[in-house]
């Protein structure tokens, strides 16, 4: 089986939802997420673009509903030993299949919490669901509970957080050399996805952001490539992966002169970035770490051009998007606590006079200062 964890971890994981569940008086959840079926059982796969279920009881037993497609998927990639399958046909409503599921597991009137909040329950699959279960039991949005466990990783997870904060310095030093006046944008996404393949890991679960010039300031990747510029300006955000933990960083790289815009952009990106590291530690929240950011572009007269969020939690995601919850962003109540691994980004854009200029990286919490997870320093690249 080709399961990236000791039976013993995911035996604590089940342990620890059983305990969630029954403080939230479930008898049973339905787990639409991919990123909960992985955590909780390594089963590994993208076949959630269709239905499929992980129906998991108050007393820690399994049942996979999924398609044919996914069989082998399951038994060669988890635990789970239980799986139903519904067939593809005309007409077919694998939400009445689950249904017809939760009967035989005996389930018939009880409370059962159901996980909305993910790409792997469509709103058009999730109103099927819901008209089939309306007068089935007592249903509970149980949306957060696998993903705030999943917030808190173990010694064995942090270890495969930190092969992939190597596998993203990596693909910075490959990124490096290609980054001069007629380095293509095309051949510096291969170095960067070719170094973390080469280092073992795996894609990652959104594309990789790659913009030069004018398209320095875009927060997402588009399609289309540019060559560089004598006196240029470069945004990559990226994340190695490794078994599907990532590990994000974002540079803004330059070529030929730093302008002076560029180099009170990256003053304002350092000193933030700094004051988040001091406000991301136990007793603050996830709320008070994006103040300290938006207080240090107040300073700096840069409000206008920040974003309203600086991070996120990352950890094992699956497309379309690595970003984990929670956030940083205002008034976020979320505690910030040991051994969580956390995304802080700092984001200037300033569409005035087109410069660009960001700078973040992955930490690890303690029970003081995190710790980044990267090698790399945080000084201006210019090439």
């Amino acid at each position: 089986m080709a399961l990236h964890f000791e039976r013993s971890e995911f035996d604590a994981r089940r342990d620890r939802l059983i305990i969630e569940m029954a403080e939230k008086k479930l008898d049973a959840v339905l787990l639409f997420a991919q990123e909960s079926m992985y955590w909780l059982t390594g089963y590994d796969t993208f076949g959630f673009c269709f239905f499929q279920c992980l129906v998991v009881k108050a007393d820690g037993s399994m049942t996979l509903l999924t398609r044919s497609a996914d069989l082998r998927q399951a038994r060669q990639t988890s635990i789970i030993d239980n799986i139903v399958l519904w067939t593809d046909r005309d007409g077919s409503n694998p939400a009445l299949d689950l249904r017809n599921l939760l009967n035989e597991l005996d389930l018939l009137g009880a409370r059962i919490g159901i996980e909305y909040d993910t790409h792997g329950l469509t709103a058009y699959n999730g109103r099927r669901l819901d008209e089939l279960l309306q007068t089935f039991g007592q249903i509970a949005d149980a949306s957060g509970i696998v993903s705030r466990l999943r917030l808190f990783k173990s010694p064995a997870e942090i270890k495969k957080v930190e092969k992939a904060a190597e596998l993203a310095d990596a693909a910075l030093d490959a990124a490096l050399p290609l980054i001069r006046q007629g380095g293509d944008e095309g051949a510096i996404l291969a170095a960067m996805q070719g170094a973390i393949f080469e280092g073992g890991g795996d894609y990652p679960a959104n594309e990789f952001i790659v913009g030069s010039g004018s398209d320095a300031l875009l927060c997402r990747y588009k399609s289309g490539r540019r060559k560089l510029n004598k006196n240029d300006q470069l945004t990559l955000e990226w994340a190695g992966v490794y078994n599907h933990y990532h590990a994000a960083m974002m540079r803004t790289v330059l070529t030929g002169k730093v302008s002076k815009r560029h180099q009170e952009l990256f003053e304002a990106a350092r000193d933030a970035l700094l004051a988040v590291e001091k406000a991301m530690t136990p007793g603050n929240t996830f709320g008070d770490v994006f103040d300290a950011h938006a207080r240090t572009m107040e300073a700096h007269g840069l409000t206008k051009h920040r974003l309203n969020a600086c991070g996120y939690s990352l950890g094992a995601r699956f497309a379309p998007s690595w970003m984990d919850m929670p956030m940083f962003y205002q008034g976020n109540p979320e505690p910030i606590a040991p051994d969580m691994t956390l995304f802080a980004h700092m984001i200037i854009m300033d569409s005035e006079t087109e410069t660009a200029m960001t700078l973040g990286r992955t930490y690890l919490t303690t029970d003081t200062q995190p710790r980044p997870l990267s090698r790399h320093d945080l000084d201006l690249i210019v090439q």
